[in-house]
Parts: C-alpha cells; structure tokens; sequence
C-alpha cells in the first residue's frame, strides 16, 4: 500500500511505526494532509499529486480522501486535545473532516488495559497522585485517611477545592461527546501494533 504522511509531524516521533510499514512492504511519501496523518495514496489522491506537483496544498486533497488516520501517543494527549490548549485545533479538524465526508478514526497508542473507549472510565490520570498529595498537604489530611471522604467533608464545611486533573470518566464523556458529534471513531492499541493497526483502518475505511 502507499501511505501518505503528514508532513506536518515531528521529526524522528514517529520512526517505529514507520519502520514497521516500510519492513512490511509499504511506500510512504510525506505530503499535506488536511486531517488526521495518515491515508492511502490511491488513484485519486496520486491525481492531485501529479495535477498540483509542488504548487500542492492541503486542501487540494479535499473530495479526493475518503479516510484518515490520526495517531495520539497516550490518552493525557488526547486529554490536551480535548480540553487542553489544543482543543479548538482539533475540533476544527473534525468539523472539517465531517464536512468533507472523511472517515476520521482516531489511534491512540496508550496499550495496557486500554481497549476500548469504555475503558477510558477506569483510566487513573498520572497527574492525580501528584495532586492529591498537594491537597493532603494543603489541608492537613493525614496519609492514611480515606482522600475523597475528607475532601467531602472539607467541602461541606465551605472549602474551596482547585478542580483536579482530568479523570477516566470525564475523559470517556468527552470523547464519546465528540465520537456522537463530528462522527469521529476511536481506536485503541499498544505503540508495537500502531503501523499494523494504521494498514487495517485505511484498508476498513476504503474497502469495509
């Protein structure tokens, strides 16, 4: 298969997955990709390439893509995407690949017991031991003290509680919000299926 890659991605980030797809027999050409960092180079796509040669633009490829793949490396990225400084940036991205009938999947590759999107509700963010270890020393509350009780009872009595990091269930609603939304689907695998995963959902959204 003949992949296109973003051109826009990070020197060297992605050189496994990239290995991967070479060592399995697939061509991969840099180009500009309006919407995710993947998609194949099928006949219509290598049209535009030839008819634009390098006056090629982004959205030259527009009617001509009919998926793409879009790679996070963990879900604390997909956090940032969703509700981080990022987040207008990719959601312009799915507006504008549910506008021009793209097939988005959304790769993220967290590995572990991540699966699936339910899965995402049992996600533990890495960010909330540090927290909550602030907290107990912000107010006292000894080690060995059931955490949310107090807090509960902190709360009660009128304390007022920065907003802790993102948690598994606020992440899951916001995602299968944005899944429901702009027709985004999410995929989960570990980092060493990435490159086969990306072959299985361009041929998926081309040909199933």
């Amino acid at each position: 298969m003949k992949i296109g890659v973003d051109k826009g991605q990070q020197a060297g980030k992605h050189d496994k997955k990239h290995d991967w797809l070479r060592g399995n027999g697939h061509i991969l050409s840099e180009l500009p990709i309006p919407v995710g960092d993947y998609i194949e180079i099928t006949e219509q796509v290598q049209s535009v390439i030839d008819r634009r040669g390098e006056k090629l633009k982004k959205m030259d490829f527009m009617g001509a893509i009919k998926v793409s793949v879009d790679t996070k490396q963990n879900l604390q990225e997909v956090v940032g995407n969703i509700q981080g400084k990022s987040h207008s940036r990719f959601r312009d991205e799915c507006i504008l690949a549910q506008q021009n009938g793209i097939k988005l999947y959304i790769l993220v590759e967290h590995g572990g017991n991540i699966k699936s999107l339910e899965d995402v509700n049992d996600w533990i963010n890495p960010r909330q031991f540090l927290y909550e270890r602030a907290i107990r020393k912000e107010y006292g509350i000894p080690k060995g003290a059931d955490y949310k009780a107090e807090i509960a009872d902190l709360k009660a009595h009128g304390a007022k509680i920065k907003r802790g990091p993102t948690t598994g269930e606020e992440l899951y609603k916001a995602m299968a919000t944005m899944s429901e939304k702009y027709s985004i689907e999410w995929v989960f695998c570990d980092k060493k299926d990435t490159g086969k995963v990306i072959v299985e959902l361009l041929k998926r959204g081309c040909y199933g």
